[in-house]
């Protein structure tokens, strides 16, 4: 390689061609959507974790990871759960909806699991539970079930999906400050990726 392909070569941006920045949530049918497939073909495993990530709002890394004593008190799966955030150190508490119970029952019994296991154990001899990496390529393949183009979500669309979906419905920072377990509105404000007019418009909305 000559010096001016090299130069030209490292004028190139990284991000050149490609989507960056924060993944998009999904929507109420992009829900259903991957929803109904996973049931339709009875894909127990992917149900499960489908829903419980979308109720979770748990970042990859600590989804993957939770055992069945996290969502179950003895052979019943909780409604509320807490567990301690790994990124922050921090403890957040969240829902389980009925059904999300439902599938996690169905897939639990199936797999004959005991309370120490992993919810979504790999499926690699190397790893004991299922991967972040092995995880984000899961969440691709539902993306592109629905004809969505997988290059603008990901792992962080449904971490976000229903925090999104309940800002919308309500307009409550603090609500969603509360669920996601931050410290500072603001992070909630980049969290949601809420543009500086939409945020204006709330507070002329709101008399003091």
């Amino acid at each position: 390689m000559d010096q001016s392909t090299y130069v030209a070569l490292r004028k190139i941006p990284w991000n050149k061609g490609k989507l960056v920045g924060q993944k998009a949530p999904l929507k109420l049918k992009d829900i259903w959507a991957i929803r109904v497939r996973l049931q339709i073909g009875h894909r127990r495993r992917e149900l499960a974790l489908f829903n419980l990530a979308i109720d979770s709002k748990l970042r990859s890394c600590d989804l993957v990871r939770l055992r069945v004593r996290d969502v179950c008190h003895g052979s019943v799966v909780a409604s509320r759960t807490m567990m301690m955030q790994q990124k922050t150190q921090r403890p957040v508490q969240f829902e389980i909806t009925e059904q999300t119970r439902e599938s996690l029952v169905a897939w639990i019994h199936s797999s004959r699991m005991s309370s120490e296991d992993y919810l979504f154990p790999s499926r690699l001899h190397s790893w004991p539970h299922l991967s972040t990496r092995q995880y984000a390529r899961i969440v691709r393949g539902w993306i592109r079930e629905i004809g969505l183009d997988a290059s603008a979500y990901g792992t962080h669309t449904l971490q976000r999906t229903k925090a999104s979906l309940i800002y919308r419905r309500t307009k409550n920072l603090r609500v969603v400050q509360l669920l996601l377990g931050h410290t500072k509105l603001e992070s909630t404000v980049r969290y949601l990726g809420i543009e500086v007019d939409g945020a204006l418009e709330i507070s002329e909305q709101t008399e003091v």
